[in-house]
């Protein structure tokens, strides 16, 4: 799911994350080469404040600047992860089981490439998903992408 920049980043920022209580969801490199942008989506099990997010920028633009991770310009951003959060790692599918997600695919399985429905969960090496009433396991080395699918209720 992450490219090897990405990882990279990722294990550089990991260790601080977690000295601070921050969860780092995922990274994102997007944009030109030249001038890439770095997205760094955190989160606590409370949620993050407006506070949290510019004392991490702070310390992940510090970070960066050690690392010099692009030749020349690049931006940074550091926000939460939103209503249609990063789904990473193992965890972050049994966590957020019960959630309606969207889980893109490397390329098809059974036909198709992307899946929406209601995570399951995750058991042996696979990302269990309901999608029209049946149950798919999509294995975890096969998935490109997937997000928690953000539903917002206006009735509450």
């Amino acid at each position: 799911m992450l490219t090897g920049k990405e990882k990279s980043l990722l294990a550089a920022l990991e260790p601080r994350a977690a000295s601070e209580g921050v969860e780092i969801v995922t990274v994102e490199i997007v944009g030109s080469k030249k001038a890439p942008t770095i997205r760094v989506y955190i989160d606590t099990p409370e949620g993050i404040s407006f506070d949290q997010l510019m004392a991490t920028q702070a310390w992940v633009g510090d970070l960066m600047d050690e690392i010099d991770p692009f030749p020349g310009a690049y931006m940074l951003e550091v926000s939460s992860p939103g209503i249609d959060r990063p789904l990473r790692t193992p965890e972050h599918f049994q966590r957020f089981a019960g959630e309606e997600a969207v889980v893109k695919t490397r390329g098809p399985l059974d036909g198709r490439s992307s899946f929406t429905g209601t995570l399951k969960g995750y058991e042996n090496d696979e990302v269990l998903i309901e999608v029209d009433g049946n149950t798919v396991a999509i294995p975890f080395d096969q998935i490109k992408r997937a997000r928690i699918k953000g539903t917002v209720d206006f009735s509450a």
